[in-house]
């Protein structure tokens, strides 16, 4: 969430910001927050008034019984009993006023980077890079659903049979593949220095409170209700969530870790043509980047995160493009967002793969993850994260661009993974 101080320092610059994201009412919640934040600090100047005063009655009391005074002992005695259901009061009024202020700081999205334009959707979100070639298929191209169908790789009927729609069964080459991606990622990201880990794919509430999933998302979780944990809908939960409340030490920064994991979306309201196959799946598999960095340095991580992203996409000789989210598009937790989609030639649209993103402190003040800067002072961290990458699209990706008349072809750099070059 915003930090309070820099809301109220850079009032104007976060109702720009909040523009840009077309949300409502900005002007009243900013308000409301600074209102309800002077009503929290001057309870706590109260507070501590009164609790200064206490204390100094108390050492007046031991030295009037040292010296005899008693009658006048028990005289501030009693004012201190007067003073003590004051201070109780007034805890209870500072932690409504902090309880008020968090309420109305949970609704408020992150402030976007400058470089964010305006908008109100993925229609206006930019391109600022394509490449790759899109590959001449001809009129008798197949889309990957009907691909995965007629080799007997993926089997949408026997998963929806088991648990339901949007929950596919891999089966032979189709497995074998998932899996070769899956390593072949991990293996990109730690040779580029992550620290591969494995988490647990269900989190408490306390971790999507941290990493902004809630009370944002909460309708796209699923909720194991009898015991109030969710199914992850991202790495990034879990794996972020690993250095909440840590002060971390300058010196160990940055913090790079990636991690597999099956991911869960109930992904309510989607319907239609575009959802088919494997283009949205409510359990799917991912391979997340997420970065703990100095916030001198953390959009240069960002540059390094996209080109990162870039190489993989390279060595897969996928036509892709990325996009700029614009402020309608980027994400509640995000400063700046860029998505990346690769090219669907039997779709003849674009299937977005991957975001790499820059939360700035917004995760981390609600992490309370910080570090000690070199004038000794507490200071937030940036976090940042990208997917490297989702399977589902980039399978889909592959069995189109990559089909032939004799079968679909393996990526070269997947073949060592795989154990074959052709699914036939």
């Amino acid at each position: 969430m915003l930090q309070v101080q820099f809301i109220r320092e850079n009032k104007q610059t976060v109702l720009d910001g909040l523009a840009k994201r077309n949300f409502a009412n900005a002007e009243t919640i900013i308000e409301e927050v600074l209102t309800a934040d002077e009503t929290r600090r001057a309870t706590q100047v109260s507070l501590d008034t009164i609790l200064a005063e206490s204390n100094k009655i108390s050492k007046e009391i031991g030295g009037l019984f040292k010296s005899g005074k008693v009658e006048e002992a028990n005289q501030l005695k009693a004012k201190t009993g007067e003073l003590k259901e004051q201070s109780k009061q007034l805890t209870e009024e500072l932690n409504s006023a902090a309880e008020k202020l968090n309420e109305l700081l949970y609704q408020i999205p992150n402030v976007p980077h400058p470089s964010v334009k305006a908008g109100k959707n993925e229609e206006d979100n930019e391109e600022v890079f394509k490449e790759g070639i899109v590959p001449d298929l001809g009129e008798n191209a197949l889309p990957h659903w009907e691909l995965a169908k007629k080799y007997d790789i993926i089997d949408f009927d026997l998963g929806a049979k088991i648990t339901g729609a949007g929950f596919p069964v891999y089966k032979g080459k189709g497995a074998r593949l998932q899996r070769a991606l899956i390593n072949y990622f991990l293996d990109k990201n730690t040779a580029a220095g992550y620290n591969e880990v494995q988490v647990p794919h269900l989190v408490n509430e306390a971790s999507g409170f941290g990493t902004g999933q809630l009370p944002d998302k909460e309708g796209q979780m699923y909720l194991v209700t009898g015991d109030d944990l969710y199914l992850i809908p991202t790495a990034e939960v879990p794996v972020t969530n690993m250095f909440r409340g840590d002060l971390v030490k300058e010196a160990d920064l940055p913090i790079a870790v990636t991690g597999y994991t099956p991911c869960f979306r109930r992904e309510a309201g989607s319907y239609g043509a575009h959802v088919r196959g494997l283009n949205r799946l409510h359990q799917f598999d991912k391979v997340e980047i997420v970065r703990v960095e100095h916030p001198d340095n953390s959009y240069n991580a960002l540059n390094g995160m996209v080109e990162h992203i870039k190489e993989i996409l390279r060595e897969l000789k996928l036509p892709y493009r990325i996009l700029r989210l614009c402020g309608g598009d980027t994400g509640f937790t995000s400063a700046l967002t860029f998505d990346f989609e690769l090219y669907s030639t039997a779709q003849e649209r674009w299937l977005e793969i991957s975001s790499a993103s820059n939360f700035e402190t917004f995760q981390a003040n609600r992490l309370k993850l910080r570090f000690k800067n070199k004038e000794g002072k507490s200071q937030l961290v940036h976090t940042l994260n990208g997917s490297s990458l989702a399977l589902p699209r980039v399978l889909a990706g592959i069995l189109e661009n990559y089909q032939t008349e004799n079968g679909i072809k393996i990526p070269e750099v997947l073949v060592p993974y795989c154990g074959f070059d052709m699914i036939d």
